[in-house]
């Protein structure tokens, strides 16, 4: 097929039918949402039967209610490993179909069995596999069809769906949970996601063997500092270097913060400014605006900067932020608030476009599907802070 002069048609629609797979497996993001609805609080105790639209179901700990989240992260992250290998080997339609059945049986059979053990199963074990095979099946499909100086930019949009997601399911799932019930948001949900991830996966495809992705339309722009590999690293060889153990390291440290926020969100807000309580649910819709847009900016910049660069960067204002935040929260400062939370959703989110694009720039485009599936390690790692969050 030989390099084309510019990219085609057919690599924005992959990248926009990616983005939509993603804005369903995001579900995860707005969990807060159910987590406010599921815990005791300080009008109940665990164990305690609910009544209404909810009966059947009982309250359960903080700990108890970020268990879901956290095994359902890890599963993701563990899940990526076989999606990716799906992915490199026939395709990423076959691993998104298994995504959307898997992501909407499991949030039927959580809202069905309506008990923590059904929560486990379903949203934690079934919802995890399904985000795995159907991450690992958008991202690396996407990613081929463009060369290296718009790898950052082109993994931003991809997984922007995944972190913006929380911007229509967090209202949605509130108003659904006040409407229906538990049980009710947990089957619409489930439903709706098969259905859209099924459908969307139907437009992802693979280039030809033989395509060559067009380069930069100017000398300016290669002169970006941007390396890329010029091998294609196996998975096996890649787990003989020390830039492997350094990049799941690195997803370790840029994750657990934001992931430690994103479980804790609503109820953040409300133990900040009670007042704000019925309004909680904006804080996660805002962090989902900030989670996406962080990946788009992100990747832009470190397309011009270098990944390094954009990840000190957005490291070191995190940090700032992050310790800010107990010293917020205490002054009841609901607007602060909004802006070290931000600010952790933004680094957060830029770091998932910058490791997909880091782990091609070392090791080459054509195993990326198994290659970042390995590196995602050190995000399902990751997930265990918030769950440590919770028995602190």
């Amino acid at each position: 097929m030989g390099q084309p002069t510019r990219v085609p048609a057919q690599a924005w629609i992959v990248t926009g039918a990616g983005t939509v797979v993603n804005l369903c497996l995001g579900i995860l993001y707005a969990w807060s949402v159910w987590k406010a609805n599921l815990i005791a609080g300080s009008e109940h105790r665990p164990g305690e039967p609910m009544t209404g639209l909810n009966a059947g179901w009982h309250y359960l700990s903080d700990a108890q209610a970020t268990w879901e989240y956290a095994i359902c992260g890890f599963v993701f992250a563990l899940f990526m490993i076989p999606g990716g290998r799906l992915q490199d080997r026939y395709g990423p339609r076959v691993g998104a179909t298994l995504a959307g059945l898997c992501l909407g049986s499991g949030c039927i059979l959580a809202g069905v069995m309506k008990s923590y053990l059904g929560m486990i199963l379903g949203f934690g074990l079934l919802g995890g596999i399904g985000m795995g095979l159907g991450y690992a099946a958008a991202t690396p499909a996407a990613v081929k069809w463009f060369g290296p100086h718009r790898r950052g930019l082109i993994v931003g949009l991809v997984v922007a769906g995944y972190g913006g997601a929380s911007i229509y399911i967090a209202p949605l799932a509130k108003y659904l949970i006040g409407a229906y019930g538990l049980t009710g948001s947990f089957v619409i949900l489930g439903v709706l996601f098969a259905a859209v991830i099924i459908l969307a996966g139907r437009f992802l495809a693979m280039p030809p063997a033989d395509y060559v992705p067009p380069g930069p339309a100017s000398a300016a722009t290669a002169t970006r500092p941007v390396v890329s590999a010029t091998v294609d690293w196996s998975a096996r060889a890649m787990l003989c270097t020390w830039q492997f153990y350094a990049l799941v390291l690195l997803f370790i440290a840029s994750a657990q913060s934001g992931l430690l926020v994103i479980a804790n969100a609503v109820p953040m807000l409300k133990e900040t400014s009670p007042a704000s309580a019925q309004f909680a649910w904006i804080l996660a819709s805002f962090g989902g605006l900030v989670n996406a847009s962080g990946r788009i900016g992100t990747g832009m910049y470190s397309d011009r900067v270098g990944r390094a660069n954009a990840y000190a960067l957005n490291g070191i204002v995190s940090v700032i932020c992050l310790l800010a935040t107990p010293w917020v929260m205490a002054q009841g400062q609901a607007v602060l608030l909004f802006v070290v939370v931000g600010v952790a959703f933004w680094q957060y989110g830029g770091s998932l476009s910058l490791m997909p694009a880091f782990t091609a720039d070392f090791f080459g485009s054509k195993n990326l599907g198994l290659n970042y599936g390995l590196v995602f390690l050190g995000w399902g790692f990751a997930f265990f802070v918030p769950q440590l969050a919770g028995y602190i």
